[in-house]
């Protein structure tokens, strides 16, 4: 990219981010109830990661149980985080630790205290909290017994949850998330996710060609009571204190035509409406957008939507929008399976790739920043954006991640231009701010963080903690609100 002069804005939101299923363990601590990742093995890049309907550590290996064992060793994780200059630390809370069930008359009081230590720690270090409500984490349990946002009595369980901790918080919290990656429930990846239908098949993250049209029409309804609950919350957030806001949370997805065919054209435009703009639309403009209704038709998808539902939605619009940014994809007409291409669309022959076959695309950002402000023009934040590596630890404990370094200065600049060309933007927290077992995957190998953590795919190690070469990097940048950038 082209040299340029690095700004941002006074008050710039610099961190980093994780998430509880990811990263805290103890799965069946202090009452916890377990969670759908919970029921979730490892796997690799060949191999899916399966949800298992019992949990059976004899026969499988399920990463989340330990994760990088946050939940004892959160004290020291944030004074890391403080240390390297978070002005916010973007985290989430585990709706089971909280609910053990879903549907419990009660809130489990060991889980309230939990966070309660985890934010003042935060607080105490200048740190702001950035929570999001639900990462992948909705109680096994409601999965089991109601279908998971399928059905619309999960609506009332959330805002029951979303009442106790905007309570228990209040003033201790004040940016929330509701949703994390949402869009992912537009397409068969997302149906467990995001959603907590658990598919026949028993995996994960992995699109279904098979899927019926009931598959479908479950997916779509559970979208639109996930929009109804994140309306009603927003509400309620501001209700208990003026001082909350609540943005979406979204994964950035970019595609770009494959060729300059007109047919390649519209259907990128075709996938950005779907994966982008169907559920953005309803959370940012308070409506559907005016195409939903054919979509709905041509895949045969017939929801259930009352005239109340879509007064709440009017009325519950998100205050920002923040989103997750590590890649863009290509769209073609025919949908060809070509030669390197990947989980979200066609490979894109001008881009390098990770080793997992992510796009590296810097100046993307720029022009997905730039997409989001002028349909939505609400603040942006980016909440998660990293690249996921295969890193060695030398005898010294450093870690010489070089790869990470050059991947966010050159993202810093596409960012600060996006910021020169008038989008607002409040912030940045990088994935991750300390290594975690990888959601798609489920794999530990595949890092991303600053922070180094000893341990491997297996859960063995000493899950010791070593700041590595981007964590100094990164230090310098948050302190110089970017200048340092411009030596």
């Amino acid at each position: 990219m082209t040299k340029e002069t690095y700004t941002f804005p006074k008050g710039f939101l610099w961190g980093g981010a994780t998430a509880a299923t990811q990263c805290e363990g103890a799965w069946n601590t202090d009452g916890k109830g377990d969670s759908i990742l919970d029921h979730c093995t490892n796997g690799d890049k060949e191999h899916p990661r399966q949800v298992t309907q019992t949990i059976n550590p004899a026969q499988h290996f399920y990463p989340t149980h330990k994760g990088c064992m946050q939940y004892d060793y959160f004290e020291e994780d944030i004074e890391l985080f403080a240390e390297a200059g978070f002005k916010t630390y973007r985290m989430s809370i585990n709706w089971s630790r909280i609910f053990p069930n879903g549907d419990d008359k009660e809130p489990n009081r060991a889980g309230l205290d939990y966070y309660r230590r985890v934010f003042e720690k935060c607080r105490k270090h200048g740190i702001e909290p950035t929570v999001t409500m639900t990462h992948y984490d909705i109680p096994w349990n409601l999965c089991v017994k109601y279908g998971g946002w399928t059905n619309r009595k999960v609506i009332d369980l959330f805002l029951k949850y979303a009442k106790t901790i905007f309570t228990e918080y209040k003033g201790l919290v004040t940016r929330w998330l509701t949703h994390n990656e949402i869009n992912f429930g537009t397409i068969s990846y997302g149906e467990v996710i995001t959603s907590g239908i658990i598919p026949k098949s028993g995996q994960i993250l992995m699109q279904d060609p098979n899927a019926t049209t009931d598959d479908v029409n479950k997916r779509f309804q559970a979208l639109h009571h996930e929009f109804v609950a994140s309306a009603k919350a927003v509400q309620l957030a501001h209700k208990i204190d003026p001082k909350n806001e609540v943005g979406c949370m979204m994964c950035g997805f970019a595609f770009y035509p494959l060729t300059c065919k007109p047919e390649d054209v519209a259907a990128a435009q075709r996938d950005m409406e779907i994966w982008n703009y169907y559920c953005m639309d309803v959370m940012c403009k308070g409506n559907y957008p005016y195409w939903a209704k054919r979509y709905w038709n041509d895949h045969g998808i017939d929801l259930s939507i009352t005239e109340e539902d879509l007064a709440v939605i009017k009325e519950g619009t998100v205050d920002f929008i923040s989103f997750s940014y590590y890649r863009t994809d290509c769209s073609k007409a025919d949908n060809q399976v070509l030669k390197g291409s990947t989980n979200f669309g066609m490979a894109n022959p001008e881009l390098e790739a990770t080793e997992w076959g992510w796009t590296i695309d810097p100046q993307g950002l720029r022009w997905l920043l730039n997409e989001y402000y002028s349909r939505y023009e609400k603040p942006l934040m980016i909440v998660e954006n990293g690249i996921g590596a295969y890193e060695k630890q030398e005898a010294d404990g450093s870690v010489h991640d070089l790869q990470r370094i050059e991947y966010m200065r050159n993202h810093f600049e596409a960012m600060s231009q996006a910021i020169e060309d008038g989008v607002d933007l409040i912030g940045y927290t990088c994935w991750s701010a300390i290594d975690i077992v990888s959601a798609g995957t489920g794999e530990f190998k595949k890092r991303y963080g600053l922070i180094y953590v000893d341990a491997d795919d297996l859960g063995g190690g000493t899950y010791k903690r070593y700041k590595k070469d981007s964590f100094y990097w990164y230090k310098n940048v948050i302190a110089t609100n970017g200048e340092f950038l411009n030596k």
